[in-house]
């Protein structure tokens, strides 16, 4: 028999050989969650538990995939008998052997993504009369899959999101799911989400099936139980329910999905839920060195319903503290944070180490343009550059036909947003209108709109004021105000009918802060584009080098780790976001700062811009983040930087007195 005591560490091996019962495994970050799973399973299998009998439910295949193969090092062939894999996949599984008996046939097809898409636009077009007015299906879609994952009726999504999408009546939401939901019936298909409904449809409908599966398990194990919905909590519930052998792993700090349908209650109200639990807390951290440990362990004392736990480090100390960097506004973050890259660089570290994580995508707009112009390549975990992202595009084009006429591409890629024109439409007007499209002519503006088609002739009278405003703006070089232009007279209303909610805030933000970067780069807009054109001819495919620099969203970053990680943008309201603070989420944009600073191993470096420009030539004070004042002051190193010629760039020069260097904080 196997000594699990000298493979584990304390807790692991509590947690890895722990009876029979419910056992909730709090593991902190870093602290081998997947090693004490994968022995749990071992040690499970010592004690006589057949392989197929145990059940290990996962959030992704890899995740499945990888504790099978470790496990199978352990205890061999086995381990291949062991119900791993999705929710998903399991829920699949099951349906494929019993869903006969609430009517789902043994053969029935998983339709993806497109074919979802397709069903949906044909419900829409047979039930409503005006369909280019109507949400565009993949918004619709996100309803209907929003009401699944939730167990709410769609009628209180659409009554939800009533507010941020227009155009469409509660009612008519309700018949297109309904029918959405008739046309996958007629095929014999379900879709990724009813994969959950219907799996747990099959155990509360069918007390046969149930009662077979609930004996058959004999141990049921769940990796990153912080993640579940109510669908999933509810599923492991049921299956357990017989022998009561449930182990759930996940950490209440790390919750950070709740924008997918995450509940954070399902770990918490674990214990409550399971009597006799035991709790078995991982806090031995195989990770980060105690100095970032510290500021981690710092960030979590204020969060209310928590379960109570500290990281404690391993690895002995680097004498390095985190830093945090206090910079005059956007500009000098950026040409800090890339002298700070080079420095490492210089000193040997590689590329791949090191990674820029941001709470939002836009606060990476100045970055990737400063690394840019250092000719440091990076990879973005999305593959996708800021000025290859299709909206920035779009506003792109609008931008260059302010400046030139003759621009044919911007023109097409402009129009085309236009209901109803097509590329062969776009390069018709193009060749009646001379080759040029000149929009301080007024002439031209009304010829465009005399030759659009039916369907865009009632949206071009908008754009066409839009254009004359910006010209104005542009004259004013009150940059930010023609982004706004773009967005109030037609392009948000473009985005709403085109994206689900929480996609257009994220594309908005983009391109507002699109309006400040050519407000603070100091070379106006032609000067602006001439700059972004030779950034995107860069070779786009080197960011797919897994040797290069990451850039990453902390959301897409959770599971991995760098030596090396920088933070920018920890500034009020920009994290936490204003939005989040607005809706009441403050304690999960804790969570998710508690999930960047974990990520780092060696080095971690917090950047808060004191002031942010708006774009129109004015400015705000932003100052740090709460959760960076929260923080003890003996746990990092402060630096403040003042640059004259970066506060010169930035245009502040008359609009508050010049300080040496900020206060603390003040």
């Amino acid at each position: 028999m196997t000594d699990f005591s000298k493979l584990l560490n304390p807790e692991q091996c509590a947690a890895a050989t722990a009876g029979d019962g419910p056992v909730l495994v709090l593991a902190a970050a870093g602290t081998g969650k997947t090693r004490t799973l994968v022995h749990r399973v071992a040690y499970l299998i010592e004690q006589g538990v057949p392989a197929d009998r145990l059940i290990l439910l996962t959030f992704t295949n890899r995740a499945a995939r990888e504790m099978l193969e470790r496990a199978e090092q352990l205890i061999g062939t086995d381990a291949g008998k062991i119900w791993a894999g999705t929710f998903h996949s399991i829920c699949a599984r099951m349906l494929r052997l019993y869903g006969q008996f609430i009517g789902i046939p043994q053969r029935f097809r998983i339709v993806d993504e497109d074919d979802q898409l397709k069903l949906v636009n044909d419900c829409i077009k047979e039930i409503i009369a005006e369909p280019k007015d109507f949400p565009k299906k993949n918004v619709v879609l996100r309803m209907i899959s929003d009401a699944k994952n939730e167990s709410i009726p769609l009628q209180v999504v659409a009554e939800r999101n009533q507010s941020s999408i227009a155009g469409y009546k509660v009612s008519e939401i309700v018949e297109i799911g309904e029918a959405y939901a008739q046309r996958l019936k007629e095929n014999n298909a379900l879709d990724f989400d009813d994969l959950l409904v219907e799996g747990l449809r099959l155990f509360k409908e069918s007390e046969p099936v149930r009662e077979l599966f609930q004996e058959h398990f004999l141990h049921v194990l769940v990796d990153e139980y912080q993640d579940t919905n109510s669908l999933q909590a509810e599923f492991t519930d049921l299956l357990a329910q017989k022998h009561r052998n449930i182990m759930a792993v996940g950490d209440d700090f790390q919750c950070i999905y709740t924008w997918r349908g995450a509940q954070i209650d399902n770990i918490l109200e674990f214990p409550n839920r399971w009597n006799g639990c035991r709790i078995i807390k991982l806090g031995r951290n195989y990770r980060s060195v105690p100095e970032v440990l510290e500021i981690a362990n710092a960030i979590m004392v204020n969060a209310p319903e928590a379960f109570r736990k500290e990281l404690i480090p391993t690895r002995s100390s680097n004498s390095c503290r985190p830093e945090v960097v206090a910079v005059n506004d956007g500009n000098a973050q950026a040409a800090e944070l890339v002298k700070n890259i080079e420095e490492l660089r210089e000193s040997g570290v590689r590329d791949r180490s090191i990674a820029v994580l941001y709470r939002s995508h836009f606060h990476s707009i100045q970055i990737q343009m400063e690394l840019t112009r250092h000719g440091i390549p990076f990879r973005l975990t999305s593959g996708i550059g800021v000025f290859e992202q299709v909206h920035v595009k779009d506003a792109l084009a609008f931008l260059r036909l302010l400046i030139d006429p003759k621009d044919q591409f911007s023109f097409l890629r402009m129009v085309q947003l236009l209901p109803g024109v097509g590329d062969l439409s776009a390069k018709k007007y193009w060749t009646k209108l001379g080759g040029q499209f000149n929009v301080r002519d007024d002439a031209t503006l009304q010829k465009l709109g005399d030759l659009l088609a039916k369907k865009a002739k009632p949206v071009w009278p908008q754009i066409s004021k839009c254009f004359q405003a910006s010209l104005e703006s542009l004259q004013n070089e009150n940059f930010g105000e023609i982004i706004e232009n773009f967005l109030d007279f037609f392009y948000e209303s473009y985005l709403n009918h085109e994206f689900e909610a929480d996609k257009v805030d994220d594309r908005v933000s983009d391109l507002k802060e699109l309006g400040i970067q050519i407000a603070s780069s100091g070379a106006g807009l032609e000067g602006f584009l001439a700059d972004v054109a030779l950034m995107t001819n860069l070779d786009v495919e080197k960011r797919d080098s897994d040797q290069l620099m990451t850039l990453s969203t902390i959301h897409q970053a959770k599971g991995m780790e760098w030596p090396y990680v920088f933070v920018p943008w920890c500034s009020k309201d920009m994290f936490p976001s204003k939005k989040a603070l607005d809706e009441d989420r403050k304690e999960e944009e804790r969570r998710l700062f508690y999930v960047v600073v974990t990520r780092a191993k060696e080095g971690l470096t917090l950047y808060t811009p004191k002031y942010r420009d708006k774009g129109d030539g004015g400015f705000y004070a932003c100052g740090p983040s709460e959760f960076i004042t929260e923080l003890p002051t003996e746990l990092y190193n402060l630096r403040q930087i003042y640059t004259p010629q970066n506060f010169l760039a930035g245009g502040y020069t008359n609009r508050f007195p010049r300080r040496g260097s900020f206060s603390r904080f003040a």
